[in-house]
């Protein structure tokens, strides 16, 4: 596949474009996160999200270590091409960190506080395992 798609995408000083992950067939946005060009590549080659971890410096497959990867069923591109949407299926059913479905549970309400929605579908202390060694 020829990689000429990668250089519409408006890449920020970082080399970095941020991304959206949706449920492909519920449409609830689980997360977001960012790629690099080298994470977009590899998406599309292998089928699953995989981001750009700002904080451990490295390429994330996402679910490499709860098992709750996302399979890519599609992409989007916004109109400034600098936002990407990743449509995707959640493997497991857990896109967050914190054991629930999507990272966006909280929501604010008329009087200025935030509420926490959306239950905790697994601990945190039981969603994550070591990385398998290749």
């Amino acid at each position: 596949m020829q990689t000429q798609w990668l250089d519409v995408i408006r890449w920020d000083s970082n080399g970095l474009v941020p991304v959206i992950a949706q449920d492909f067939q519920s449409k609830d946005i689980l997360m977001q996160a960012f790629c690099n060009r080298e994470a977009l590549q590899l998406s599309v080659q292998e089928g699953r999200a995989i981001y750009w971890s700002r904080s451990r410096g490295r390429l994330w497959r996402k679910g490499e270590e709860s098992g709750h990867v996302q399979r890519l069923q599609g992409i989007l591109l916004d109109c400034d091409g600098d936002s990407l949407v990743f449509l995707v299926e959640q493997i497991g059913g857990i896109a967050c960190h914190t054991g629930r479905r999507s990272c966006y549970f909280h929501r604010l309400d008329a009087g200025g506080e935030w509420l926490v929605e959306g239950e905790v579908l697994k601990s945190p202390e039981n969603l994550y395992r070591t990385a398998p060694k290749n």
